[in-house]
């Protein structure tokens, strides 16, 4: 994995929470390794408008529906948790939001305009598809009141509105506070199999034809190992027909890796947490890419780091 140096670097931010989080995030550790700058901002930045001085957004570990990353079944007598869900309250408060959920589908929206704006959104494991569910749901309630203090909606399916997501359609979120997943658009452990038969391929795009799935699919294999995360892979009939696949485990409906434009701008959805630990886990300790300088994995995610420097200008007539 090389270094990557370029002549002008976009203006780069990660959207990060404060303090210390129980995970590690893949991007941000190859920012650093590759000596790419960029800002940290979260809510407050974000509603504020901060965002239009960026061209490039990154998103990871994070749940945009307002359900604290779903671990309440299994960590809500965990301290780290416990201090995550009270800093959540605390902002939606100071920002004038009644609960975290109405904080984080306004985040949510101020971000797809960033994107409609002429940016571009790079997301990654539980940012991908809690991102689409947020805005789908954005005129109902799929929080538990064990979460949010008030029940959810029971009509809630026949209220999701798929013309505001990005890339995921025809989906049916789960708002049961102890399953560990967010919908039916992310493909379960079981229907993956084991760790030595899970790769997934890239496709091959003309740099001609097709400049940015050509640089943002550029690596030196075609076939990269697949790793874990909250949300691992999409199901393919869950995903938008305007919506280019990048990367897929072939012979099945499993998709690792897409990218697609809306309005003046992109994004790019990235399944997994970390390409070079297979199940990390929360409090695992963090990847160290020296060992790891090759990584086709990783590629893919500074690939996309290069991005912006792919937009055709205009022509001058």
């Amino acid at each position: 994995m090389d270094v990557v140096r370029l002549e002008k670097a976009p203006r780069i931010a990660v959207y990060v929470p404060p303090g210390n989080q129980p995970w590690d995030d893949a991007v941000t550790m190859a920012l650093t390794y590759a000596e790419v700058k960029y800002d940290k901002i979260w809510d407050e930045e974000v509603i504020s408008g901060k965002l239009a001085q960026y061209d490039w957004l990154h998103l990871h570990h994070e749940d945009w529906t307002g359900q604290h990353g779903k671990f309440y079944g299994s960590y809500n007598g965990a301290p780290w948790y416990q201090a995550q869900v009270r800093l959540l309250d605390e902002t939606a408060k100071k920002l004038g939001f009644s609960k975290v959920p109405e904080l984080k589908l306004a985040v949510a929206q101020k971000i797809k305009e960033f994107v409609g704006n002429g940016g571009f959104m790079f997301a990654m494991c539980s940012a991908t598809d809690s991102y689409d569910i947020a805005l789908a749901a954005q005129n109902t309630d799929i929080v538990d009141g064990v979460l949010d203090g008030d029940p959810y909606d029971p009509a809630f399916i026949q209220k999701l509105d798929f013309t505001q997501t990005f890339a995921f359609e025809n989906f049916q979120p789960d708002p049961n506070p102890f399953v560990y997943e967010y919908s039916n658009i992310d493909v379960a452990p079981i229907e993956i199999g084991s760790e030595e038969s899970d790769y997934f391929t890239l496709f091959d795009y003309s740099a001609k034809q097709d400049p940015v799935p050509s640089m943002l699919t550029q690596n030196h294999v075609g076939v990269v190992k697949g790793f874990m995360g909250q949300t691992t892979m999409f199901h393919k009939d869950k995903i938008k027909k305007n919506v280019t696949i990048l990367g897929e485990r072939n012979g099945t409906d499993q998709v690792r890796y897409l990218f697609s434009n809306f309005g003046r701008g992109f994004f790019a959805f990235y399944g997994g947490h970390d390409p070079e630990d297979y199940q990390h886990a929360v409090g695992d300790p963090p990847t160290d890419l020296k060992l790891h300088k090759n990584s086709p994995g990783y590629r893919l995610i500074l690939n996309n780091i290069l991005f912006p420097a792919a937009k055709k200008k205009k022509l001058k007539t």
